[in-house]
C-alpha cells in the first residue's frame, strides 16, 4: 500500500510540473544598488515579530588608492 501511495504522489507531482512549461521566475523590481552607493538604515521592532526599517541614502566617502614606489 505504501509503494502504491508513492507511484500515485510521483504520478501527481509529474502531471503538476507538466502543466507549467514556463515556471514562474519572482524578479525585485527595484534593481539592487550599486557597490558605490551607501544607505543608512534604522529598523524598529513591531508587535507580533515585524520589524519597520527606514533607509536614506548617506554620502559615501570617495575611494582611495595609495601607491608606494621602492
Amino acid at each position: 500500500m505504501r509503494r502504491l501511495n508513492l507511484i500515485v504522489a510521483l504520478l501527481l507531482a509529474a502531471a503538476a510540473s507538466a502543466c507549467a512549461p514556463n515556471p514562474i521566475i519572482a524578479r525585485d523590481p527595484v534593481a539592487a544598488p550599486g557597490p558605490m552607493d551607501a544607505y543608512a538604515c534604522d529598523s524598529k521592532p513591531l508587535p507580533l515579530n515585524t520589524f519597520i526599517s527606514d533607509c536614506r541614502p548617506a554620502p559615501s566617502s570617495p575611494q582611495v588608492v595609495l601607491r608606494a614606489r621602492g
